[in-house]
């Protein structure tokens, strides 16, 4: 088993080294990745995201009124009614009036923020017609893309990780790799050795599921996020607007290097992609499918 295991990271080793050749040009932007202290969103690349936005804009202006009104009313029930200013305490039951306007002051705050909440939800579930389609599957710990019109896949590691010669820690090597791949050394546990490459002004359309536990691909600057569950294909779509480097994470705790499962997405233009698919079709198109079995030595 201990060879089984070996054998099978070697192999894996071997099928990522040469991503790093196929990737496209590395002036990109560095635009979707997270700030150190940063307590905002990332800058919103697709109109799902700025949805998104404004929808979480509007609804914390709702809330910080609501926390006011009730700040405020509790501010005066503590100055007007308590024991030195009111004595004599009431002896009424109810108050009509007041419960009716709590009762119906919340729904038709709920109503309002339905109103304006399920259409951004029905615009991120309604898939569109997709000028690209990509199957993304979620395996311990890494993630296979799939082109499906265009009949190549690939895996994609973090830079650092087993499969690419690290140990998922940062050292010199490592370094390297992800200066070679046209990365920074803050965007280790970012980066990954191949990344997912789509035009800009496209639509995609990405099938999301799971080869082996619940993973979940995101990418935050997108407004995407779609749990993979084996056994079930979701989709979810984007329009990316901005050529540049965004990355995401598998948002569902999958095991124990759950935290080495990230998401690279480059986002070219269109005559940058064909170059790029060209590249991968002669690379990837007659490897054997992403989830065929490896067959390796048994030390049985």
């Amino acid at each position: 088993m201990k060879l089984k295991t070996m054998l099978t990271g070697a192999l894996a080793a071997v099928a990522a080294a040469p991503a790093f050749a196929q990737e496209v040009a590395q002036d990109l932007p560095v635009i979707g990745a997270p700030e150190n202290g940063g307590i905002g969103f990332q800058p919103a690349a697709t109109e799902l995201a700025r949805d998104i936005h404004w929808l979480d804009g509007m609804i914390t202006v709702i809330i910080t009124a609501i926390v006011i009104l009730v700040t405020a009313l509790l501010a005066f029930c503590i100055v007007r009614y308590n024991r030195k200013t009111n004595p004599n305490p009431g002896t009424f039951t109810h108050n009509s009036p007041l419960e009716i306007a709590w009762t119906v002051g919340p729904i038709l705050v709920l109503v309002f923020i339905g109103a304006f909440s399920l259409p951004v939800l029905f615009k991120q579930q309604e898939i569109p017609e997709g000028d690209i389609y990509i199957k993304a599957t979620g395996y311990q710990w890494y993630w296979n893309h799939e082109y499906i019109d265009e009949g190549f896949a690939f895996d994609s590691y973090m830079i650092g990780s087993p499969a690419t010669g690290g140990d998922n820690s940062y050292s010199e090597e490592v370094e390297q790799q992800l200066l070679d791949a046209g990365y920074e050394p803050e965007h280790f546990r970012l980066a990954t050795d191949t990344a997912v490459v789509v035009p800009v002004n496209k639509t995609v359309v990405i099938q999301v599921t799971g080869g082996d536990v619940i993973h979940s691909w995101t990418i935050p600057a997108f407004g995407v996020k779609q749990d993979a569950v084996p056994g079930r294909l979701a989709e979810l779509w984007f329009q990316p607007e901005q050529e540049g480097v965004y990355f995401g994470q598998c948002s569902e705790l999958c095991g124990i290097a759950h935290a080495y499962m990230p998401i690279t997405v480059k986002v070219v233009s269109e005559e940058e992609y064909e170059a790029w698919k060209a590249n991968m079709v002669e690379e990837y198109a007659s490897a054997p499918a992403a989830d065929a079995p490896i067959q390796v030595a048994s030390a049985e």
